[in-house]
């Protein structure tokens, strides 16, 4: 029974450190701005990694029409929160050896 607590530890050093790992990963994501577009550039939103909306820019001529407007706000934000979704994945991913844990992400 002695080896079993001397691999009982073991195991309890590596969740830390995965962790730790995870902690440093997610910090770095919600520091980091992705950049939602659409209508080919003439809506772009700026968020960060916690999905705060940090800037919008809409071209003077996408004013034209308030319909395809709100369309392309709705698909430049949609746009940006997926990048967040998919960068945040990738990083944990990477973290987690590509192994799955149920509630992480």
């Amino acid at each position: 029974m002695k080896g079993f607590g001397g691999n009982l530890q073991g195991l309890m050093k590596q969740a830390q450190k995965m962790q730790a790992d995870l902690q440093k990963a997610k910090e770095e994501i919600e520091s980091s701005e992705m950049i939602g577009s659409s209508g080919g550039g003439a809506v772009k939103v700026t968020m960060t990694g916690d999905h705060t909306v940090k800037d919008v820019f809409i071209d003077p001529s996408a004013k034209d029409d308030l319909e395809v407007l709100q369309d392309m706000l709705t698909a430049a934000f949609n746009d940006a929160s997926n990048q967040v979704k998919n960068a945040l994945k990738d990083k944990m991913s990477k973290v987690t050896g590509g192994n799955s844990i149920p509630g992480l992400f």
